[in-house]
């Protein structure tokens, strides 16, 4: 029976980098599309001071499947993703997923980046400023050539150091903005990473041709863009339709409204496959929608566990031992 490597989260932060996990990303939405990957949409066991959250996948093509389970409470939020091999059911890996989470997502958004935002595109607004801010930018600087980005968040000390760590991490000039119309106007791409509950994003800022990562909700009662955005978009992509249809707050009201249909919305993995178009012209506007999805999880995870065999990082469990 194989060992049990466990990662933990300074393991993480050493062995990952933007473009690995924008890499493992890619693949795996490639697989979904070309029905090698399953997918199962997050649900959540509520406690009365607490939430557990579970979403699992596996990829074929990989060998290998598993899950993410993390709480959230007011004591703070606690992810682990367990990784095992499809063949064997032996259980590959623990790992503390904080970090993990954070640039996978930061990873979708970075792909849909590539295959959405015109070539050209050279400027950024971002809304928001936190931990997943972060890597939201990291992606998207990793797939275009970036020469700005405008910051905005609700108290104006956190912007400052968001674009002062953030010019200094990327090597790309980030300022502070001081309202969200400002950090959005004028921009080719448009990132929201933010907690609100009511839009941030208000579709008539838009310029034609700007690309949209709407990373921040991922619940049915939360929205950060608003449904004058997804009336202008022409591509509406996300990583699950089906995980969208209970907790994408940014679609569900445009949905209801008759302003889309979910047969108008694109899995993101189709258009990494060549199997439904990306962008067609400079003046669409497109939006990708990210959930966050298991699959991205455990592609990440088998990428985390290759890199750390290969460097002997990690410490080894041997479970189940009779």
């Amino acid at each position: 029976m194989t060992m049990t490597l466990l990662l933990r989260e300074h393991h993480v932060t050493e062995l990952l980098d933007i473009h690995t996990a924008m890499a493992a990303v890619e693949e795996v939405l490639r697989d979904q599309a070309e029905g090698q990957a399953t997918n199962r949409p997050r649900y959540r066991v509520p406690s009365s001071t607490s939430l557990l959250h579970v979403m699992a996948a596996g990829d074929k093509r990989l060998g290998v499947c598993g899950l993410k389970v993390y709480t959230t409470a007011r004591t703070g939020t606690r992810f682990l993703v367990l990784l095992y091999d499809s063949d064997s059911g032996d259980m590959l890996a623990m790992i503390e997923a904080d970090r993990l989470g954070q640039m996978r997502t930061g990873a979708a958004s970075g792909v849909a980046t590539k295959y959405l935002a015109r070539e050209s595109a050279e400027t950024v607004g971002i809304l928001g400023t936190g931990w997943q801010a972060e890597s939201q930018l990291m992606a998207v600087c990793a797939a275009r050539p970036i020469k700005s980005v405008k910051a905005y968040s609700r108290k104006p000390e956190r912007r400052e150091i968001f674009a002062r760590k953030m010019t200094s991490m990327l090597r790309v000039e980030v300022s502070p903005a001081a309202s969200p119309e400002e950090a959005v106007r004028g921009q080719a791409i448009v990132i929201t990473a933010t907690s609100a509950r009511e839009p941030v994003l208000d579709g008539k800022w838009l310029e034609p041709g700007t690309h949209i990562n709407a990373a921040g909700s991922n619940f049915a009662s939360k929205a950060e863009i608003d449904i004058e955005a997804i009336r202008r978009a022409s591509i509406i992509a996300v990583d699950s339709i089906e995980q969208s249809k209970v907790e994408a707050g940014d679609l569900l009201p445009a949905i209801e409204r008759g302003v889309i249909w979910w047969e108008s919305v694109t899995e993101l993995g189709q258009i990494v496959a060549g199997r439904a178009p990306g962008r067609t012209s400079e003046d669409e506007i497109t939006i990708f929608k990210s959930n966050g999805i298991a699959l991205e999880d455990i592609a990440t995870a088998r990428r985390l566990y290759a890199l750390a065999r290969e460097r002997g990082m990690g410490e080894s469990i041997d479970l189940w031992k009779s």
